[in-house]
């Protein structure tokens, strides 16, 4: 498999768009209505124009980039958390590679989209919910400036790892959808 200049530029700036949308995360509590649909956004656009290794790269690093970010309990007691993270973005990514390039039928790519946000949001969910918090939750306790918190803060992440993962994951794709069209226009332009 030769990898080309134009696949590690296009991943580079892509990884840059992803890291700096991370920055908000720090800000505002419902920032992740923000970064999270350009995170999505920016994984199938890396598929959908540099390859399937693209999407992969950028779902393995940016986890660990939005960690650096937010210094998040969850992330910090938990460690299995990134894998989690990194698998679910990597679902997104196969489901749009698969449905873009293998599938031939009427709306492929839009219904790979859809398909692909939710069983990202339902594989996050149900790993979290049933395996992830009751076996590790404790962990994230001693992360917590009050641990007292601790139940309030485990029922808060479980809707951030599933309904609002399908959230963010479905207004990425559309996203990404609404910009891939003209951005590719841009880019032959550039070539």
């Amino acid at each position: 498999m030769k990898i080309t200049t134009k696949q590690i530029t296009t991943t580079a700036v892509l990884l840059a768009i992803c890291i700096m949308s991370q920055y908000f995360k720090s800000m505002s509590p419902y920032s992740q209505y923000i970064t999270g649909p350009i995170v999505n956004a920016t994984l199938i656009i890396a598929t959908l124009l540099a390859g399937l290794m693209s999407g992969v790269v950028i779902s393995i690093i940016s986890p660990i980039t939005a960690f650096f970010f937010t210094g998040s309990p969850i992330m910090a007691g938990i460690p299995l958390m990134f894998p989690l993270i990194m698998a679910g973005n990597m679902i997104i990514v196969f489901f749009t590679y698969f449905f873009s390039n293998k599938a031939k039928f009427p709306f492929h790519l839009e219904i790979g989209l859809v398909l692909g946000s939710i069983v990202k949001a339902a594989f996050m969910g149900l790993l979290v919910i049933y395996i992830i918090f009751p076996n590790f939750g404790n962990n994230i306790g001693a992360r917590l400036p009050k641990p007292e918190a601790l139940p309030k803060v485990l029922e808060a992440a479980k809707i951030t790892f599933s309904i609002t993962q399908l959230i963010t994951a479905l207004l990425g794709s559309a996203l990404a959808y609404i910009i891939l069209n003209p951005l590719k226009k841009v880019i032959q332009k550039e070539l």
